[in-house]
């Protein structure tokens, strides 16, 4: 019975993975008490199988939870052993007979049994951590109809389970994982630094530093997200120097789980207090919504003034090719505008840098992760680069950012920004492009230019501007403004770290799609557009000095011969006929492209507004139309 071999019986090991154990009985041996002997032989083969798990998992290498399983069955053999030795005391009194010794371990048999196939299961499958605790839970589960034994496994699955929950304990409470096994499900992955979040695009810190694994145990898989949660929040806050604990309170110890479900409670309250610690830190401290306000201004143009500067003193750097552009010189140019306007009463415009890309929007709208498969599938593969692109087609802010609020304003949220910064500045360029050739148009008004080009040209540059000033109200009024105090008011309500991410990206996502740049088919006919304007906007000076030419024609200083002033008239009436001619075609071309550009926009705007709701307002502002639905 403890795995001494005796004269009548032998013990019998087949070794493997199962260490299977038979007993050889002495043929000589009467047959009934061969009979009662084999009864009894399920009892010591429970007991060396157990013994043995014990020894071999009793080893380092076995990890805390085998360690602690291990520990509880020994508590358990000492009592067998102890029984044995009564039982043996009782035979040598001669008060044992074969039949009281059966009726002696019937109550040990059935617990021995049901231990001894968790252990066979245990061994084949060489499993440890929390898939031990995993496997004494099911075989409770299905020893339900045996009182005795389930509780006996439920009491073995607590045992193993009290080392499992010393290290869930330190994550939920300090945020460390003290795991020298590989046993805790989180895996931590110290590759990646916190620095990486204002480089790398997919944000992994934040999202893999530390991650669930595999096997995790059937106790806590409801909150295992949970869990991982708190103690990353944690580990944020010792990160940035804010050493914090959870606060220790009564019965707060995580020693075991049961049906009482008290360390459910104990997890909620830990990730209740990280959560809350971490939000106000990065709130408070390093004042997040300062920081959102201030890209807001920036990026997002909502204090006009620096850039209004800005483009003036840049305009000639800003005009060279991207690869001409000194990046240098613009930074200074920025703080030179940021100095010496509003901005400069903003404590936090000092992290406003500049960048000039290689590429225009379109194609880096093409070359953007998210946005790629939106683009693909509009079904129009024309992502060529524009025959000549400037500075002021590739020029973006950017904006420094340091551990924690990196965690919200990663590198992916700042590009979303630069994307909609990009499109926003390049129509404010058009619109000062549009704005000098209504000046130079507002010079000439004293000439009677009543039907002639000028007025007709005139009536055009009123229109572009009409649509260039709709599309900005639009996007600043309609879209980034509205959108933005919702965000705003969310963040205020926010109750973790999480829900402010979750609100941040949500911002720009539904910014990029409401602007257009998700939807790449408008976007090309809006960029069309806007090409349009500033094509005229630069044909302007010429039209209306050739015009003028033509109102005002300089007569010959010498005038004493009648035939040479006839003649002259003759050739300045022929002259000014054909540039009145070419004048007035350039217009009409002009007008022509535009108002068809502006008509197919409008068509499909029209024919998206239904599955996209908010292009109907915008085309009530660039068409005027009430009801887009009724077709424009």
């Amino acid at each position: 019975m403890v795995g001494v071999e005796g004269h009548y019986i032998l013990i019998k090991t087949v070794c493997g993975k199962s260490n299977d154990i038979t007993f050889l009985v002495d043929p000589s041996m009467d047959l009934a008490l061969q009979e009662l002997a084999k009864r009894i032989f399920p009892l010591c083969k429970s007991f060396l199988l157990i013994n043995q798990f014990v020894e071999s998992r009793s080893q380092f290498q076995s990890g805390l939870v085998n360690h602690a399983f291990s520990a509880a069955l020994r508590a358990l053999l000492l009592d067998y052993q102890a029984m044995v030795a009564q039982l043996e005391h009782q035979f040598r009194l001669g008060r044992l007979s074969l039949q009281g010794l059966w009726f002696y371990c019937q109550p040990m048999m059935r617990s021995m049994q049901g231990l001894s196939t968790v252990i066979q299961r245990a061994s084949v499958n060489n499993i440890s951590g929390s898939a031990v605790l995993n496997l004494l839970q099911s075989q409770a589960k299905a020893m339900a109809g045996d009182n005795a034994v389930r509780m006996m496994l439920e009491k073995m699955a607590q045992c193993a389970s009290s080392a499992y929950m010393s290290i869930l304990e330190r994550w939920v409470y300090e945020g460390v994982i003290d795991d020298p096994y590989g046993e805790f499900f989180i895996a931590e992955d110290k590759s990646l630094q916190k620095e990486s979040l204002t480089q790398d695009y997919e944000a992994k810190y934040w999202r893999q530093r530390y991650s669930l694994k595999d096997g995790i145990p059937s106790f806590l898989a409801n909150i295992a997200g949970t869990i991982l949660t708190t103690g990353k929040y944690l580990n944020v806050m010792r990160e940035c120097g804010h050493n914090v604990q959870v606060p220790p309170s009564e019965n707060s110890k995580l020693m075991s789980f049961g049906s009482n479900h008290h360390y459910l409670e104990c997890i909620k309250a830990a990730y209740n207090f990280a959560s809350g610690e971490l939000l106000n830190l990065i709130k408070d401290k390093y004042d997040l919504t300062g920081r959102l306000r201030s890209i807001k201004h920036y990026l997002l143009l909502d204090q006009g003034d620096f850039l209004v500067h800005f483009m003036d003193i840049a305009r000639d750097e800003l005009a060279k090719k991207p690869d001409e552009v000194s990046v240098e010189k613009l930074q200074s140019l920025l703080d030179l505008a940021l100095r010496t306007t509003a901005a400069a009463a903003d404590p936090f415009h000092e992290g406003l840098t500049c960048v000039v890309e290689r590429s225009s929007l379109l194609r880096r709208l093409g070359t953007f992760n998210d946005l790629e498969v939106t683009l693909r599938n509009s079904g129009d593969n024309d992502l060529e680069e524009p025959v000549s692109i400037t500075g002021l087609e590739t020029f973006s802010l950017s904006y420094k950012v340091h551990w924690p609020l990196s965690i919200v304003l990663s590198s992916k949220a700042l590009i979303k920004y630069q994307l909609l910064f990009r499109f926003l500045f390049h129509c404010k360029h058009v619109d000062r492009q549009l704005c000098g050739a209504w000046q130079v148009h507002q010079g000439v008004r004293a000439l009677n230019t009543h039907g002639t080009a000028i007025s007709r040209s005139s009536l055009l540059c009123r229109s572009m501007l009409k649509f260039i000033n709709s599309l900005l109200h639009y996007l600043t009024f309609e879209v980034i403004e509205p959108n933005w105090h919702l965000m705003y008011n969310k963040l205020q309500s926010a109750k973790s770290i999480d829900e402010v991410i979750q609100h941040h990206d949500f911002f720009l996502d539904k910014c990029l799609r409401e602007c257009l740049l998700l939807l790449p088919e408008l976007l090309k006919k809006v960029e069309r557009l806007k090409s349009m304007c500033l094509q005229y906007a630069a044909a302007t000076q010429w039209l209306i000095s050739s015009s003028i030419e033509l109102h005002n024609p300089v007569e010959p200083i010498d005038d004493s011969k009648g035939l040479n002033k006839a003649k002259w008239k003759s050739g300045q009436v022929l002259k000014s006929t054909t540039r009145n001619v070419a004048v007035t075609d350039s217009v009409l071309k002009f007008e022509k492209e535009f108002n068809t550009e502006l008509q197919s926009l409008g068509s499909i705007l029209s024919s998206n507004s239904q599955a996209e709701p908010y292009l109907s307002h915008l085309a009530q502002w660039l068409l005027g139309v009430k009801n887009v639905k009724n077709g424009l």
